[in-house]
């Protein structure tokens, strides 16, 4: 296979905002089948030879990512690192996390994979082994040549294989020590269950008086709404798929597709929590959210939520109290690290561990959000966090 390291120079050419950002060097590795064609971007904040931990799940980008204007695996994996750090960012600014990935929170970093396949080779098709042979053998290369400890779990385009029998993710962690198999959406919907209680308790608002719009219910958002209907809170769905929208209406909930968002978005809803496959508060839906006299608060842990940065703006301005969807995401990854960690070490790995920690955000976000409230905004949620002291 062709290899290829872009040093950070190149990256921030790629994706002129990492210049931007807090943390600014990024290194791409790039991998190319030089037969099918198959491109492996994995982007990182790990310097080479450093022995970091990259953190940050291995997507094998759907047929809607590889069509998007402007895609590239590397663009992609470099967008897709910026806020793994950030998750990682807000994890030690909080001190939150299971006690493994406290104790060795100075070694991770965010990073990212991103491979983008043939038709012929998307898990479930005839090509998928080889396509995750070529990502194993482009993963262990990483390691050897960078000195860096890549650890990758759940991401999109993952499933059951076409032999029918073994999952995607399964066979990478039998071949590749780096590959986690844990089920983030639990641990990343309760740290969205926390985020969001603690916002609402912050506006005055109790549970079981809250209506909350849900953009996006996959794996994390039935987690959600297990907890939320557990409070009795009202909910409605905007979600794309026919099947999901049928189980949500069976248990009595509104469940719309995608087309009839800024219908919901006009209603009398309180919280907003987004947890779709991307760029959910594009400028039309921020708009729409700033609009609605009675929304109070903003959430949830979709990568690459806000296309335009610009929008954090156009929430404060409007009152509305937005938590970074990096920092309500931030427990899925810490359960990857969690569990690497206790793999590395020859100890048991608990998701409970995780699952505890996760309750410490709830105090941080209110906290964070009934001091946004009392400055009358004068200040981003995200400014206010940074400017608190955490115990």
């Amino acid at each position: 296979m062709r290899v290829n390291i872009l040093p950070p120079d190149d990256a921030r050419r790629i994706l002129p905002a990492l210049a931007a950002s807090a943390s600014s060097d990024v290194w791409v590795h790039r991998y190319e089948h030089p037969a099918t064609g198959w491109v492996l971007a994995v982007a990182t904040h790990a310097p080479p030879g450093s022995g970091h931990l990259s953190l940050g799940g291995f997507r094998i980008a759907p047929e809607t990512r590889t069509s998007a204007p402007g895609f590239t695996p590397e663009r992609e994996a470099i967008a897709l690192a910026m806020g793994m750090e950030e998750k990682v960012r807000w994890s030690r600014v909080l001190g939150i996390g299971g006690p493994l990935a406290r104790r060795d929170l100075s070694r991770v970093v965010g990073g990212k994979c991103v491979l983008a396949p043939t038709p012929d080779a998307r898990i479930g098709e005839p090509n998928d082994r080889a396509l995750l042979d070529f990502a194993i053998e482009a993963f262990h290369a990483i390691e050897t040549s960078a000195g860096i400890r890549l650890v990758t779990g759940q991401d999109l385009g993952h499933g059951m294989m076409s032999d029918g029998l073994t999952g995607s993710l399964a066979y990478l962690n039998a071949r590749y020590r780096g590959s986690v198999v844990a089920d983030t959406s639990g641990p990343t919907a309760e740290g969205n269950f926390q985020v969001l209680h603690g916002m609402l308790r912050a506006a005055g608002v109790p549970m079981d008086r809250a209506t909350v719009a849900l953009i996006g219910c996959g794996n994390i958002g039935m987690h959600l709404v297990e907890r939320l209907r557990a409070l009795h809170a009202t909910l409605v769905v905007v979600e794309a798929r026919a099947e999901r929208r049928h189980q949500l209406e069976a248990l009595g909930i509104r469940a719309v597709g995608p087309e009839r968002k800024a219908e919901v978005l006009r209603d009398a809803v309180d919280a907003v929590v987004v947890n779709a496959a991307g760029a959910s508060l594009d400028d039309v839906t921020v708009e729409a959210i700033a609009a609605n006299p009675r929304t109070t608060v903003v959430c949830g842990s979709e990568n690459l939520a806000m296309p335009d940065p610009a929008g954090v703006e156009v929430l404060r301005r409007a009152q509305k109290s937005y938590c970074p969807t990096e920092l309500g995401g931030m427990m899925g990854y810490l359960t990857a690290v969690e569990e690497y960690l206790a793999k590395a070490d020859g100890v048991p790995f608990e998701v409970a561990a995780v699952m505890r920690a996760a309750a410490a955000l709830e105090p941080a976000a209110y906290a964070a959000t009934a001091r946004q409230r009392a400055g009358r905004f004068a200040e981003t949620f995200e400014g206010v966090v940074e400017g608190m002291t955490w115990g």
